[in-house]
């Protein structure tokens, strides 16, 4: 009778001394009202998940306002259906990690959720993250400042992105919605093994207002995923000399007012084993597939294929340019190259000529600069629709821009209506074809400098 009186104790006692596997932000103070500010309370969570060596912090029903919150090894945040976590409107609640300033100029680093040397971590469930990113515009800057009787320098210059992962591996976003940033939505830097699944993310709340930016990062997939954005929807960059590599994109849905998939601008470091497949851009007002090498990087071993795209800018556009722009104070660069890139079983629809920024547009412009030619690209079974209506008498030479921003519309309207290349050493082409709704004066391939074609 001791005995199993003993014995009974014991597991009581074991049990009682068993830590949670779930931390629910409430137990720790949050409030789901949408005022109450829970930046401590949820960090509180995440802290007390770790030290008990990981689990799930859970969030609840309710819209719980935060600033800054990091994510720490071993922690899994779950926002279920029916909860928000939204960015508080006062800059002071955030936090800048690895600052850096990107290719406009901007300083970066503020973010609403992110992580700096953390592993094993994941955001999930079928909740929202939503950035509060119009509360950063100048007008409702000026409006809080007014409010809060305050008039600091540089007052919300940071605008913070919605993720960001520093230094970070085996990290898993799933299912989850995200919503209006006041910067980018996702950013991974000098990360690895990322797995992306199933999110939506819808960015229009303000400017530089990017989907996924995948930056000197490795071992990445992406699939099921649905991006709509005011910015580059799927941006591979480099503002690091370290490189991105391994990574595929797969069975995507792209909405964008720059560039869908895109590599660049920031570009210091080599890009290589990147797969793009099965994917549809749609009302894209800037480029559908942009590959930009200018500030120094190699782009090699690049397969994009199984792409339709409808009402789209230009569908492809490549370009290795002699900008050498240098990220957090490294040296500069010398000049990138392209090589091996291949893109075929393409469908792709241009935008009407009211609505083009190049009018009348062409449907691919492949362009090094006369110092420094692209090495070899293959195209195959490309079919490109274009409203036509282009004119001999409104051909001007292209000029070269060597040093300039990548942008194909600041070439203005070039001399063929279905593919302009030039300064490119091999260039592979294989069922191309290019049909205009009216008639089109300009010829429909024109290929300059080229060393070797067929």
């Amino acid at each position: 009778m001791i005995k199993n009186f003993l014995f009974i104790l014991l597991l009581l006692l074991i049990s009682c001394s068993k830590k949670p596997s779930d931390y629910n932000i409430k137990t720790f103070g949050a409030l789901g009202d949408g005022v109450t500010l829970n930046t401590h309370a949820i960090q509180k969570a995440i802290n007390a998940c770790h030290t008990d060596g990981g689990g799930v912090v859970k969030i609840s029903e309710g819209k719980y306002l935060t600033g800054t919150i990091l994510l720490k090894d071993h922690v899994h945040l779950i926002i279920e259906e029916g909860a928000t976590l939204m960015g508080s409107s006062d800059p002071r609640d955030y936090k800048s990690i690895d600052t850096f300033t990107d290719a406009t100029g901007q300083e970066r680093g503020n973010c609403l959720i992110g992580s700096i040397g953390a592993k094993d971590i994941s955001i999930s469930g079928k909740g929202i993250i939503d950035g509060n990113g119009t509360a950063f515009k100048h007008e409702n800057l000026a409006i809080t400042k007014k409010k809060l009787r305050i008039n600091p320098a540089g007052f919300g210059k940071n605008r913070p992105f919605l993720l960001r992962f520093v230094r970070s591996s085996n990290i898993s976003l799933k299912n989850i919605q995200l919503k209006q940033p006041a910067a980018w939505t996702c950013h991974f830097h000098e990360s690895q093994d990322i797995v992306i699944d199933s999110i939506s993310i819808y960015s229009h709340a303000n400017f530089n207002n990017d989907g996924i930016d995948l930056d000197s990062s490795h071992n990445i997939t992406i699939s099921n995923c649905h991006i709509d954005t005011g910015d580059d929807a799927i941006c591979f960059k480099t503002t690091s000399l370290q490189p991105t590599y391994n990574a595929n994109v797969k069975n995507c849905t792209l909405k964008s007012d720059w560039g869908a998939i895109k590599f660049g601008t920031e570009s210091m470091g080599d890009f290589y084993d990147i797969h793009i497949s099965d994917c549809k851009i749609v009302d894209t007002k800037g480029g559908g597939i942009k590959i930009l090498s200018v500030d120094g990087a190699n782009i090699n071993d690049v397969s994009i294929e199984n792409i339709e795209m409808k009402n789209v800018d230009m569908p492809i556009f490549i370009r290795l340019g002699e900008r050498l722009r240098t990220y957090r104070q490294a040296s500069s660069q010398g000049m990138g190259s392209m090589n091996n890139i291949s893109i075929k079983n393409i469908k792709a629809s241009t935008r009407a000529l009211a609505a083009s920024r190049v009018s009348p547009p062409s449907g691919i412009f492949i362009t090094g600069t006369p110092n420094y030619p692209i090495e070899k690209v293959h195209l195959e079974n490309i079919h490109i629709s274009l409203p036509g209506n282009g004119k001999l008498d409104a051909i001007q030479k292209v000029p070269e821009l060597e040093k300039k921003y990548p942008e194909f519309s600041f070439f203005g309207m070039l001399p063929a209506y279905g593919m302009y290349a030039r300064h490119i050493k091999h260039l592979e082409h294989k069922n191309l074809t290019f049909l205009t709704d009216q008639l089109d004066e300009r010829d429909a391939i024109i290929i300059e400098d080229l060393l070797k074609t067929h």
